[in-house]
């Protein structure tokens, strides 16, 4: 099994959301049908970073590292 640690903008709200799946599809269409009280607030999330790992506790560590960085570190990491 593989796991993605993704990053969704929106450009509604201008603000990245950083989360951690085993289904970068299934968990945006999670997103995008109002499921998740924060993202909820919006419709229009786009994928604009995934990355893969083979272990889950690897995949944990990054989001948990991403979700520390500030807006200038997302956007040069994602480009």
């Amino acid at each position: 099994m593989k796991f993605y640690v993704y990053i969704l903008y929106s450009a509604n709200l201008d603000i990245y959301y950083k989360g951690f799946s085993t289904d970068v599809e299934k968990r945006l269409e999670y997103h995008l049908n109002s499921k998740h009280k924060f993202t909820s607030q919006t419709t229009d999330w786009v994928i604009v970073y995934v990355e893969q790992f083979d272990e889950k506790e690897a995949a944990f560590k990054e989001e948990k590292r991403l979700k520390k960085l500030n807006r200038k570190s997302i956007e040069k990491l994602i480009g």
